[in-house]
């Protein structure tokens, strides 16, 4: 078994407090993405369960096994991190074997095990190259083999492709999905990049400013159901109305200061704070909105506004509405017509239209 459990760890330096009493299960043999902005304490997590750093309290097991004190090089868990850290004066060949030979294993073992990772990572052809003849994809992945060839229980990864172009980063992070499914090792990502997270994670959990864990599920889960607006907002896009909640016996409604009344939904496992009354509010991805210059009947919500701008984005447009109360929500339309004509140019009067199933309610 390879889950990592956080239990009631706390890590502070010089009194400023980065961890407080956090709790957290990564599943055994997942891709788990964790997600947060920069000082929320990702890097500070990954360094405990590496060893780098040692716990102020809590414990981190990894299976059944407390490993909270142990050494780094009993732990079984290694880290890919952003600068590569390769050895500069080794080949390829010899990077990847490095902590092989540490382990003093027999020669024919070790060239069996590198040349099977190698070939895993596609770098056998460059085998025998030096470092500083390598593109920084090349490199990612020698540092990635290294680490994965010493069949490490759990891999850690600190931002690994943040100093990749967006073309290559996009590539690697193919490869580093077909890497872990081959492997079926624990991979812990670490990123602030929420494109990334939610392409490469089986689970995801959701750290903010403070430290804390905010949401923990699949990327689905997190982007169409957040459970607060703080995971709403950082987790792509999206547009918060907040109001005041109004229950009728057929339908609730959220009042909307100078909007009127919108239709919403409950869930079926009702909230504690979905009462007559809570100032709660509303979050509409910018995909999940309609616009149009003229009137539709088939949508159940329907707001008014004017365009201020409108950012083209190759395979999407997105528009940017002024509402009556002074907020402007963003639309995002596909671009799946080659578009000949501008239909809604700027200072357009549009209509703006959503289903009430296609919005979350947030307490906060």
């Amino acid at each position: 078994m390879r889950t990592i459990t956080i239990v009631g760890v706390c890590k502070s330096y010089h009194n400023d407090e980065i961890l407080q009493n956090l709790n957290l299960t990564i599943p055994s043999g997942q891709f788990f993405a964790l997600l947060g902005p920069s000082g929320s304490g990702k890097t500070t997590l990954l360094r405990l369960i590496a060893g780098f750093e040692e716990v102020d309290a809590g414990k981190i097991y990894i299976g059944n096994k407390d490993i909270t004190h142990t050494p780094i090089n009993e732990r079984k868990v290694n880290t890919v991190f952003q600068q590569y850290a390769l050895f500069p004066h080794l080949n390829v060949f010899d990077n990847v074997a490095y902590g092989l030979r540490i382990k003093k294993l027999p020669i024919d073992v070790i060239e069996q095990k590198v040349h099977k990772m190698l070939k895993v990572v596609g770098l056998e052809k460059q085998m025998y190259k030096a470092i500083n003849q390598l593109s920084g994809g090349q490199k990612q992945r020698v540092a990635l083999a290294r680490a994965v060839v010493n069949e490490p229980d759990v891999l850690l990864l600190d931002e690994p492709l943040a100093a990749l172009d967006q073309n290559l980063r996009e590539k690697m992070l193919v490869e580093l999905i077909e890497l872990q499914d081959t492997l079926k090792t624990t991979f812990v990502y670490i990123t602030h990049d929420q494109a990334e997270a939610l392409t490469v994670a089986d689970t995801m959990a959701i750290m903010n400013q403070d430290g804390q864990i905010e949401q923990v599920g699949t990327p689905k889960e997190i982007y169409e159901f957040p459970v607060s607006s703080f995971v709403a907002q950082f987790v792509g896009s999206t547009n918060i109305l907040s109001g005041t909640l109004v229950l009728h016996e057929t339908e609730e409604l959220l009042d909307v200061p100078y909007l009127g009344k919108i239709p919403v939904i409950l869930p079926k496992e009702r909230a504690a704070w979905m009462v007559e009354g809570a100032q709660v509010f509303l979050s509409i991805r910018p995909e999940k909105l309609h616009i149009s210059k003229t009137e539709l009947t088939d949508f159940s919500n329907m707001l008014q506004g004017m365009v201020t701008s409108i950012i083209y984005y190759g395979r999407s447009t997105q528009y940017n509405v002024l509402l009556k109360n002074d907020l402007t929500v963003e639309v995002f339309t596909l671009n799946d017509k080659h578009i000949t004509t501008q239909e809604i140019d700027y200072d357009d009067q549009v209509y703006i239209y959503w289903q009430k199933e296609n919005a979350v309610l947030l307490k906060e």
